[in-house]
């Protein structure tokens, strides 16, 4: 099953099928390892729209927008974007480099920086028992400075180090002794190239989410840049971080017109820890998010730097009606319409520790969702209780954010809370209640690595998922319906998908070794009739008389040119309609075939076949020993999330 998950895939098509004798496997695949020969075929549809839309549609990009090993010189390992959106230039953190890649101009060289560790350094660290690979500087961390320069912090031997990149030059300050001008990077940045962190710039100021030694074992949530006394950080206590995988970061500014009640601007981290409150055998993950407020301070004497605001969550993907369950968080997209606008939404890739086979998840989460759940009651720890009764919990609520009403009461600054109300935020930093979704998308035999999000409307949104074999994604989603419009190959197959960024209608895709331009929004993304239908809901629509997929505010224009007549006689020449084929595959007796069918959610997928007692369904692919009573048309259904 392994080997059938990782041939090459086409986009699916959404037409019947229809099985006859003759050459055998003449559109499948030949996979040999079963007694006699056997065809894989391209995936079936995942699901049909009411109107036909049987067109049958094969189409792979032509990536001529592709830089690899060669045209980056070498420099390999990438693993963080930063995107000069006024610009369009793309800073690529690497091995030993610092890339500057000219989207706009895609003739152009890329502009190089090295940044290497000294031989003496990496020694020191091979001795300490580190490999020579590692022993490198890995740039992680790539943020905007105020003043316009690039913060550039990398692991650097197990010692991580912070610099400043000159935009205007294109080169590392440097000290007055000549070499890189460097300063602790400690808490900034991970201490060697796999571990997970997350960094965002808030107002200058930097967050992070990152290990704070050199064995991995102790982990911060921190204000890592500013002056010393504001540089707080998490308490030391597994009741706050429980070896957490950290994952992403969000900045959530106040609007500036529409805040009555003074609310402090918030940061929001994503993580998956082992939770505590399981008592199993088992080490249970779980997602979180956690929140910290802009402004605080920490403590007088409880907390002393450390958050007076850190307050977490569980995070709940589940798809209810299977009792499916999708409990590590992977990647988060944010969507922020609007600073303060409650409708910002959090895109969560999830896959199972439970699962025996790879499978991916989207849930989303809204913002309003989670913090009415942060302002809910508090989870008792101890084991005697379950949650803490509203009348235990002191006043002001721990962990709540300076606003004006605390500010009327003399609490400017987090330094004036009671010290009862430190100590509880101290003992109770995880919420009772969750924050629960149902998953978007579904998919078995694929792990998806990055998720970038493109809203199309008030109710839709483009979905670009990268999978761990180098390809890219893209799903429909229409309130709480998902349709699976293309799979894109774009690197090799052990080239994993490590960053997408949305930019002017592209996406820039990366992997550790190489760079894709593709485009990214538009209904001219889908080139066939089938594949436009697919993405209606988008607003997409198909003009037989330009050949084209275009917005359907162009349709009525185009509609005016032919009489009323002409449209009820061939309706299938118009918008909106394909013309209906079936696949027809030629086989032969005793041949074993394997029919896919793309399963997007949990809920099940049906075939109508023939009645055959060769022919068995497995989850929702379809195996079939070639009979006489097997030959026939095959159509594979499958029910979407809403």
């Amino acid at each position: 099953k392994a080997g059938e998950r990782r041939l090459p895939r086409p986009a699916p098509s959404l037409s019947p099928l229809m099985l006859f004798l003759g050459t055998p496997c003449l559109m499948g695949v030949v996979y040999p390892p079963f007694d006699s020969q056997t065809c894989l075929f391209p995936p079936l549809p995942v699901s049909f729209f009411e109107s036909p839309l049987n067109q049958v549609s094969f189409s792979f990009f032509l990536l001529a927008d592709l830089v690899g090993p060669r045209e980056f010189g070498g420099v390999t390992n990438f693993s963080t974007f930063l995107l000069d959106r006024s610009t369009g230039v793309l800073f690529m953190g690497a091995r030993d480099a610092i890339l500057a890649v000219d989207t706009n101009r895609r003739n152009q060289p890329p502009k190089k920086i090295s940044w290497e560790v000294p031989e003496k350094k990496r020694q020191s660290c091979v001795t300490k028992g580190k490999t020579e690979v590692d022993c490198k500087n890995y740039i992680r961390l790539l943020q905007f400075l105020p003043d316009g320069r690039v913060y550039v912090c990398g692991t650097y031997a197990f010692d991580p180090q912070c610099a400043f990149l000159e935009l205007s030059t294109f080169t590392l300050e440097k000290a007055p002794d000549g070499g890189v001008k460097m300063e602790s990077g400690k808490g900034k940045c991970p201490f060697e190239p796999s571990q997970h962190y997350t960094a965002v710039m808030a107002d200058g100021t930097l967050y992070t989410a990152a290990t704070s030694n050199f064995l991995g074992t102790l982990f911060d949530i921190s204000r890592a840049t500013g002056p010393d006394q504001e540089r707080i950080r998490t308490e030391q206590s597994i009741n706050w971080l429980n070896d957490p995988e950290f994952v992403s970061s969000a900045f959530v500014q106040q609007s500036a017109e529409n805040n009555p009640t003074g609310e402090d601007d918030k940061i929001y981290f994503f993580f998956t820890e082992v939770a505590k409150e399981y008592d199993l055998y088992t080490k249970v993950k779980v997602p979180r998010v956690a929140r910290v407020c802009k402004s605080d301070l920490g403590g007088l004497k409880t907390l002393q730097r450390r958050w007076t605001t850190f307050l977490k969550a569980q995070l709940v993907c589940e798809d209810k009606p299977s009792g499916q369950r999708y409990n590590v968080l992977t990647d988060v997209f944010t969507v922020q319409p609007a600073p303060g606008d409650p409708s910002t939404r959090f895109y969560g890739l999830f896959t199972s520790q439970w699962e025996g086979e790879e499978v991916s998840a989207v849930c989303v989460f809204s913002l309003s969702d989670i913090n009415k759940v942060l302002n809910g009651p508090f989870k008792e720890l101890k084991k005697s209780e379950n949650w803490i009764n509203a009348d235990l919990v002191p006043t002001p609520r721990p962990g709540q954010c300076l606003n004006n009403d605390l500010k009327a009461k003399g609490i400017e600054t987090s330094l004036k809370l009671p010290d009862k109300v430190l100590t509880f935020v101290r003992d109770h930093p995880l919420m009772e209640n969750s924050v629960s979704a149902a998953p978007l998308l579904v998919r078995k035999g694929i792990t998806y690595t990055k998720l970038a999000v493109a809203p199309s409307g008030r109710r839709g949104a483009l979905l670009h998922l990268g999978t761990d074999r180098g390809e890219l994604h893209r799903v429909a989603v229409v309130d709480q319906n998902t349709t699976l419009l293309q799979e894109i190959p774009l690197f090799g197959s052990q080239e994993p998908v490590n960053n997408i960024v949305l930019h002017q209608g592209r996406a820039l895709v990366g992997s550790p070794l190489s760079l894709a331009q593709v485009p990214a929004e538009g209904c001219s993304l889908f080139p066939s009739c089938e594949v436009c239908a697919r993405a209606r809901g988008l607003g997409c629509v198909w003009s037989a008389a330009e050949e084209a997929c275009i917005e359907t505010t162009a349709e009525s224009h185009i509609l005016q040119k032919f009489s009323p007549f002409l449209k009820n006689q061939i309706p299938w020449r118009f918008p909106g309609r394909c013309s209906p084929s079936i696949r027809e595959m030629r086989v032969s007796l005793g041949l074993r075939v394997l029919l896919p069918c793309v399963q997007l959610s949990p809920r099940p997928c049906s075939w109508e076949h023939p009645p055959d007692r060769h022919t068995r369904q497995h989850h929702s692919d379809l195996k079939v020993v070639v009979s006489p009573g097997s030959l026939g048309k095959y159509v594979c259904t499958c029910q979407e999330g809403g």
